[in-house]
C-alpha cells in the first residue's frame, strides 16, 4: 500500500489511471449526494476523513510500497455507502498525498487498491450478509462490521502483492513469505477497529449507519 513516485513504470500508472477515471466517475454520478446535506452526516463525513487522514499517517515499513496502515474503507461502506466511500478514500488518500506520504503518479493505482478493492469488498461483504444471513444485531456488527473489515484488509494486501509481483517490482515468493502474512494481523486490527465503531454507531447513533434500520434492531420508533 501508499506506492510511491518512481516504483512503477509508465504502463502501470497509464493502465491505473485508465481504470480509475471512469470508477470515480461512477462514484461520482451514483453517490447519494443528499445524505450529506444533513449536517449531522456532513460532519460526520467529513470527520471520518480527518481521522482516516492522521491514521494512514501511522504506517510501517521497511522497503518502497510496503508499508502498512489500517484503511477504514469497511466503516466508511457502513455509514455512506460504496459510492461515497470511494470518493471519502480517494480524499483521505489526497489528503495524505499533501503530506507528501504517498507520490501523485502512483495516485490512482493507490486509489484503486485501497479506496477501490477495500470498499468493493466491503460491499460485497454486506450485500451477502443481507442475502444470506438472518437480520440480527449480533449478525449486523460481527458480518458487517468484523468480518467484512477483515477480508476488506486481506484482499487489498492480496491485490497489493499480485500488482508488485506482475510489475516485476519483488519477487512473488517473497511477498508471499514476507509481506503478504502481515495482513492477517492487519486484517484483525481493522476488523475490532470497524467492530467496535459498528457496535457504537448501531447503539447510540445508528442514523450515522446507511443501512440500519434501528426500528427492526433496536426496536424504535
Amino acid at each position: 500500500m501508499n506506492l510511491p513516485d518512481g516504483l512503477l513504470d509508465g504502463r502501470w500508472i497509464l493502465l491505473a489511471w485508465v481504470l480509475f477515471v471512469p470508477l470515480a466517475l461512477l462514484a461520482v454520478r451514483r453517490a447519494p449526494w443528499r445524505v450529506l446535506a444533513d449536517s449531522t452526516r456532513l460532519n460526520a463525513f467529513l470527520a471520518l476523513i480527518v481521522a482516516l487522514i492522521l491514521l494512514w499517517h501511522l504506517q510501517a515499513g521497511v522497503k518502497p510500497g510496503l508499508s502498512l496502515h489500517l484503511i477504514g474503507a469497511t466503516v466508511f461502506t457502513l455509514c455512506f455507502g460504496w459510492a461515497l466511500a470511494f470518493i471519502g478514500l480517494c480524499l483521505v488518500l489526497l489528503g495524505v498525498g499533501v503530506n507528501g506520504f504517498v507520490g501523485w503518479q502512483t495516485f490512482a493505482a493507490n486509489a484503486l487498491l485501497m479506496a477501490g478493492v477495500g470498499v468493493a469488498t466491503s460491499y460485497g461483504v454486506h450485500r451477502l450478509v443481507d442475502r444470506w444471513l438472518p437480520r440480527h444485531m449480533f449478525v449486523y456488527i460481527f458480518g458487517k462490521g468484523f468480518f467484512a473489515a477483515a477480508v476488506a484488509v486481506m484482499a487489498v494486501g492480496v491485490a497489493s502483492c499480485l500488482l508488485l509481483a506482475l510489475a516485476g517490482i519483488y519477487d512473488s515468493e517473497y511477498l508471499s513469505a514476507e509481506y503478504l502474512p502481515v495482513f492477517l494481523l492487519l486484517g484483525f486490527s481493522e476488523a475490532w477497529l470497524s467492530g467496535m465503531l459498528a457496535t457504537l454507531f448501531a447503539v447510540y447513533r445508528p442514523e450515522l449507519l446507511a443501512d440500519f434500520d434501528d426500528t427492526q434492531f433496536l426496536g424504535r420508533k
